[in-house]
């Protein structure tokens, strides 16, 4: 049980400790990524707040789904309240990821040299997908789906086929693939460097996840 519950985990360490090692490295090499301050804390500080959100974010949602896909943990210890309980730190760590992101671009702003102009226009190109992904979540998958409900009830969700419906007609994968494009949102509107370095960490920390744990548990739910 244990093993289980540990699978792919080591390599999910290893993958964002070369992220997190990457970071580093560019910090040191560009002084623009950590310049400037906002409500008395420099960047550098911002940026490890933006950098521990995601991390604490998606370790949460490891342990939690392994404790209940494993053992049904969470039920043993919450009842009926494991899923509502989980859903709301879930919640509250999800949004706590553009809110940090948002700090740390005012703080780090006109650090990116880019035109105005076409920032706007990257800005709207990326929010059409990221719009649709979201309404194709709210009318055909469901947000406690996507919160992760299968690994709370598998024996429920094993026999319902797969959204193919909305965004999900084009890719199996939307939530990553183009809800993470809101993220780069901060980095075009403030001009951040640092905004940007953090959004593409994200964009590729939340595939280790997919590959390292949520692949992974589709198999035991799904059977594929």
């Amino acid at each position: 049980m244990i093993i289980q519950r540990l699978k792919y985990q080591g390599i999910h360490a290893l993958l964002l400790s070369v992220l997190l090692a990457g970071i580093y490295y560019y910090t040191l090499q560009d002084p623009d990524l950590v310049s400037g301050s906002l409500l008395t804390l420099p960047t550098w500080q911002w940026l490890v707040l933006a950098l521990l959100v995601p991390v604490l974010h998606q370790v949460y949602v490891v342990v939690c789904w392994r404790l209940e896909l494993y053992g049904k943990k969470l039920t043993q210890w919450l009842g009926d309240h494991a899923f509502p309980i989980y859903k709301r730190w879930f919640t509250i760590l999800i949004l706590a990821r553009p809110v940090t992101l948002v700090a740390l671009a005012i703080s780090n702003k006109q650090t990116l040299s880019l035109d105005p102009i076409l920032a706007l226009i990257l800005s709207a190109v990326l929010v059409i997908p990221a719009a649709y992904l979201f309404y194709s979540v709210k009318r055909y998958f469901g947000f406690d789906r996507a919160f992760g409900i299968d690994h709370f009830e598998p024996v429920k969700y094993r026999n319902i086929p797969l959204v193919k419906k909305g965004i999900f007609k084009y890719t199996d994968n939307g939530m990553y693939t183009f809800g993470f494009l809101i993220l780069y949102l901060p980095a075009l509107l403030w001009l951040s460097k640092a905004a940007l370095l953090v959004a593409v960490f994200q964009h590729l920390y939340i595939w280790i996840h997919h590959f390292c744990t949520e692949k992974p548990d589709m198999k035991v739910i799904y059977g594929f």
